[in-house]
């Protein structure tokens, strides 16, 4: 797949990551495209039982969150916080098909050059890998083309899928965010993790190597 044009003054955006070959397939990243919405939509209507417990509140029911014009809203944001360097919203793909969405996000330069991490991944996908190496990808890439040098995550103590990824790469938990989301109509506490590019170092290889065979 071609690389795109890096937008000025926007290190590392607009990117391809990989592919890898692994487990589950060739696994890498992209910006997400406007026909992506069709798979959007479909994948995560299906799978409200795996998302809706983590997703922030909405006056929306959950399908109409999905709808054609959430997709066109929901996309438009995310390209526009691109443009202003805030955010790197990658379509993740197995086999070169859609297949979730990674965003690195709150990206703040400065003396700061840090941002957070938030991803799902298809439910035919689960414990294949696909999120581990996913993530270990943006990783690479936020720490590499994007010169970031720290990157967080807010995980609900309850959603142990997640907590696996990032304890599968190494994230230090650092703390409890207090009443931090609205989640279903309540304040939701949630797990503050966080990885910097020295412990990130290194490490890709022997994600990719252990995703080669293992679950997770």
């Amino acid at each position: 797949m071609t690389q795109p044009r890096p937008l000025a003054g926007r290190p590392g955006w607009p990117a391809v990551v990989g592919p890898v070959q692994v487990r589950a397939g060739l696994v890498g990243l992209r910006p997400l495209r406007r026909r992506d919405g069709k798979d959007w939509r479909e994948m995560r209507i299906r799978d409200e039982r795996f998302i809706a417990p983590w997703d922030a509140s909405s006056e929306h029911g959950w399908p109409e969150r999905h709808s054609r014009a959430m997709w066109a809203g929901h996309r438009s944001v995310l390209r526009m916080a691109a443009r202003r360097g805030e955010a790197a919203p990658f379509a993740v793909t197995v086999d070169e098909q859609f297949a979730g969405q990674i965003t690195l996000g709150g990206i703040q330069r400065g003396a700061l050059q840090s941002g957070w991490i938030g991803y799902w991944v298809d439910s035919s996908r689960h414990g294949r890998g696909v999120a581990t190496v996913g993530v270990a990808l943006a990783l690479s890439h936020a720490f590499g083309p994007m010169g970031l040098h720290r990157v967080e995550a807010t995980i609900a103590p309850t959603n142990t899928p997640s907590r696996a990824v990032v304890g599968h790469l190494g994230f230090r938990q650092e703390g409890v965010l207090h009443r931090y989301l609205d989640v279903g109509g309540s304040w939701t506490d949630h797990l503050l993790f966080a990885l910097t590019a020295e412990e990130w170092e290194g490490r890709l290889p022997g994600v990719l190597a252990g995703q080669a065979s293992s679950t997770g």
